[in-house]
């Protein structure tokens, strides 16, 4: 495809932004948590085999400054931190926590989250006064349906300020009550213009979510797993719908799941790649789109 050659490895990814043009990369969906929730995470992948039927090697299992010195040499300009709960009373606290990381963390997008519990509406406002500037939500570890009546009030808050909701609503890897695309139409068809991107292009109910994407003018799609040959395996793409994703273009943006992935990073921009979609496209979806976004100098 064109010119530039795909990264070979994650010392080469410099070199293969700078090629197609670029300041570097703006990934939406990468994790810094605090450190007992982040341990508690890794434990539940140490299990995949159990979950998913399939072994989750974590390739970046490192201490948080180790992790964010890998970022720093892959050339990832801005990513936020996503929190996300699994229960009340959790998400104060996690929007605290990530409140202050970032506030010694210039690359750091301000991240927030919410669950649906009476206090949601008062913590997501003192959040977006703090400078929040991007959501997480969870459908599938938080076990609860998006359209959730305590959840009414920040929806409405959110639509209007058009703070950018990354949202993990499709039913891979594995399913919950709440995942799939009914549940977000409802949302939508109640809230059309929030600015949502869904998590991992909404695998494996990619068609569905592609309508959504394609149906509403501020629903983007994330490419966290996308394409991988980890998720080919479990979830493949058909490659029938890839002229849709090509011409979704603005609204595809980067996301990788960093650090919990369990293959290297280049790997996630190799099989972006080889979509084979064309550089204009890759250009978009690795630095345009998240830029334009979050409003970032290039």
């Amino acid at each position: 495809m064109g010119s530039v050659a795909a990264p070979v490895d994650d010392a080469d990814v410099p070199r293969y932004w700078r090629e197609l043009g670029l300041p570097g990369l703006v990934d939406v969906h990468v994790h810094v948590l605090p450190e007992p929730v982040q341990a508690k995470v890794w434990r539940y992948f140490e299990a995949a085999g159990t979950h998913y039927g399939t072994e989750w090697p974590v390739a970046y299992r490192l201490p948080v400054e180790e992790r964010l010195a890998v970022l720093d040499r892959l050339g990832v300009r801005a990513f936020p931190t996503l929190p996300y709960p699994h229960k009340p009373g959790m998400a104060a606290w996690l929007n605290d926590w990530s409140h202050d990381f970032a506030a010694h963390h210039p690359q750091v997008l301000r991240s927030a989250t919410f669950f649906p519990e009476p206090e949601a509406p008062g913590y997501v406002a003192e959040a977006l006064d703090r400078g929040t500037r991007i959501f997480k939500v969870h459908v599938q570890v938080g076990a609860f349906d998006p359209r959730h009546p305590l959840l009414d009030p920040v929806w409405a808050r959110l639509e209007e300020t058009g703070t950018p909701v990354v949202i993990h609503c499709g039913s891979g890897p594995l399913a919950g009550e709440h995942t799939g695309p009914a549940p977000m139409t409802g949302l939508l068809e109640r809230f059309p213009r929030l600015r949502l991107v869904i998590a991992h292009l909404g695998m494996p109910e990619y068609r569905e979510f592609l309508d959504l994407a394609e149906r509403y003018e501020r629903v983007h799609l994330d490419t966290t797993m996308f394409a991988t040959d980890f998720t080919e395996r479990l979830m493949p793409f058909d490659p029938a719908d890839r002229p849709r994703l090509s011409a979704l273009r603005a609204k595809v943006l980067l996301g990788s799941d960093f650090p919990s992935i369990p293959y290297p990073y280049a790997h996630q921009l190799q099989a972006l790649h080889r979509l084979d979609l064309g550089e204009e496209w890759l250009r978009a979806v690795l630095w345009e789109n998240g830029a334009r976004l979050f409003d970032l100098e290039g």
